[in-house]
């Protein structure tokens, strides 16, 4: 099944609900998540591109170069500026880091490290915060604290799902 690219992807967003902790739930189990998904996966697999698209690793890499993003996004948000700081659409942190060249290993801890100052950042915020919102560059609409980290979780399942099409590829199936 083919999955619509992500800069192809429409974003709408519940309007009064507070779905922020189911939200927050998912996005503090990704790296278990990761960690279960990968560790299955022989090693030559994890590196392999096909058709000039990221390796598993690579896809993995990715995530650990957005984090920051995502955590300058909240402080953008929490200090009320009107617009949410601007992602490199080009990826050249990815295309330059050689994640490739890295250990599973670390690059998982550095994720789940990251990830996890992300999670306990979120987990001190109130739900008045939860609602405060700023404009996405990107996107063009308003995206509130709760709205971010739904669009991260998405973003996060989005890499997940190109990494089991990867593997399968390969003949391994879905370790979900």
């Amino acid at each position: 099944m083919q999955q619509i690219p992500w800069f192809d992807r429409k974003f709408q967003f519940p309007k009064e609900q507070n779905v922020f902790p189911a939200t927050l739930e998912r996005l503090a189990d990704t790296p278990l998540r990761l960690q279960h998904k990968l560790s299955a996966y022989p090693a030559d697999i994890l590196i392999t591109r096909i058709d000039e698209a990221w390796s598993i690793q690579e896809q993995l890499g990715h995530l650990i170069d957005l984090e920051p993003l995502w955590q300058g996004r909240l402080q953008d948000i929490l200090e009320g500026k009107d617009y949410l700081r601007e992602a490199d659409l080009s990826n050249t942190q990815t295309h330059e880091a050689g994640h490739n060249d890295k250990k599973l290993a670390d690059l998982l801890e550095e994720f789940s490290a990251l990830r996890r100052q992300t999670v306990q950042a979120l987990r001190a915020v109130t739900e008045e915060q939860v609602f405060l919102s700023g404009l996405h560059p990107r996107l063009h609409q308003p995206m509130r604290l709760m709205d971010l980290f739904i669009f991260v979780a998405e973003h996060d399942d989005h890499h997940l799902v190109q990494m089991t099409a990867l593997a399968a590829r390969f003949g391994h199936g879905s370790h979900t």
